[in-house]
């Protein structure tokens, strides 16, 4: 759980969000060289980052091709009404989808998008007739089967000037 006393972060935090985003197993030792701090003030301030909340985790990250999940797909969902009631049943829902990436509430013509990651034509009518058309609420749906992924990343933009406290 964050820690709500932050301080701001200076420029040995971002280098080091910055270093860690990039490689997660970096040890410490070669951490606190890259960014030009002794090892046990570089360990304090990756825990403080992460006891504040700055750090979320670490995790592998899987080549889905190489498992089988070869088909990405985004899904718009309307509901039939919006009241909190009926997006606290549908996020509860969603939640026990195995194949959904993420599930973002949108403004606009939708309620909802997901990215799901399936592994061909019948997952997806797996997912989107059995599972999401069946969710509370839902009214309908309309899909995105991605032909080619350009550019996916996890990293955000660290610079100092756009780093507010």
């Amino acid at each position: 759980m964050p820690d709500n006393r932050k301080r701001p972060l200076d420029k040995l935090d971002i280098s080091i969000l910055r270093t860690l985003q990039k490689d997660g197993r970096i040890s410490y030792v070669d951490l606190a060289d890259k960014v030009g701090l002794s090892s046990t003030p570089c360990i304090e301030r990756v825990r403080r980052l992460e006891k504040e909340g700055y750090i979320e985790g670490y995790h592998a990250r899987l080549n889905p091709e190489l498992l089988g999940y070869n088909m990405l797909v985004f899904v718009e969902i309307s509901l039939s009404y919006q009241s909190p009631d009926s997006f606290k049943k549908f996020s509860e829902a969603v939640e026990t989808l195995p194949y959904i990436l993420e599930c973002h509430l949108v403004s606009g013509d939708s309620d909802y998008l997901i990215k799901a990651r399936i592994r061909g034509i019948s997952e997806y009518r797996a997912l989107l007739g059995d599972m999401l058309l069946t969710l509370p609420g839902v009214k309908n749906s309309k899909s995105y089967i991605v032909m080619e992924e350009l550019k996916e990343s996890l990293s955000l933009p660290l610079d100092q000037n756009a780093i507010q406290p």
